[in-house]
C-alpha cells in the first residue's frame, strides 16, 4: 500500500523485550485480531522501536493512530488517550518510552517536514515494568481492553469523517 492510499495508518510501537514497553505491538496485535481483515482504508503496521525510520510510513496519510506505552505520571495501567494537539505536544507533557524514537520525536519530525496527518491520535497504556523481560505486568495487562476499546472508537471516528470529507461528496 501506497501512504496516501488508506484513511488511516494505525502504527505500534515499542519493544517487547522491555515489558510494558512492549504494549502498544500487544495492542497492535488484539486490534488486528479484532478489526480482522482491514481492507483499503485502513493499514496496520509494527513499528518496533525503528522511530525516525517510520518517517516515510507517517508522510501523506489522513489519519495516524499510535499504540504505545507513554508515561505521564499517572497510575501504571491508566489508558491515555491524545488527540491532534494533545498528542503533538507529547513532548511538553514530557512523556518518556524507552525506545529512542518514540511517538513525539517521529511527531515533531513530521511536523517540522510538513508531513504530518491531518489527524494525529496517540492511545497509550502507563507502563508500571520497562525492565529486561518478556510479558506485561499485571496493571498494564489489564488495560489493554479499555485500551483496545479507545482504539476501535478511533478508528470508527476516522472511517466515518473520511466518508463525510468533502473532498469525498
Amino acid at each position: 500500500m501506497t501512504p496516501g492510499s488508506v484513511d488511516l495508518l494505525v502504527l505500534g510501537l515499542g519493544n517487547p523485550l522491555l515489558g510494558d514497553d512492549g504494549a502498544g505491538l500487544v495492542l497492535l496485535s488484539e486490534l488486528q485480531r479484532a478489526c480482522g481483515e482491514p481492507g483499503a482504508r485502513v493499514e496496520f503496521l509494527d513499528g518496533g522501536t525503528q522511530g525516525l525510520m517510520l518517517l516515510d510510513r507517517v508522510a501523506g496519510r489522513r489519519a495516524l493512530l499510535i499504540l504505545d506505552a507513554v508515561s505521564l505520571g499517572a497510575a501504571a495501567g491508566a489508558v491515555h488517550v491524545l488527540r491532534d494537539k494533545e498528542a503533538l505536544g507529547l513532548d511538553s507533557h514530557h512523556a518518556r518510552t524507552v525506545h529512542e524514537g518514540n511517538a513525539a520525536e517521529l511527531l515533531a519530525a513530521a511536523l517540522l517536514l510538513g508531513e504530518c496527518p491531518e489527524q494525529v491520535f496517540v492511545v497509550g497504556i502507563e507502563p508500571a515494568n520497562l525492565r529486561s523481560g518478556i510479558g506485561l505486568s499485571e496493571p498494564v495487562a489489564a488495560a489493554l481492553p479499555s485500551a483496545l476499546a479507545a482504539a476501535r472508537e478511533i478508528i470508527s471516528e476516522v472511517l466515518v469523517s473520511a466518508e463525510c470529507a468533502p473532498s469525498r461528496l
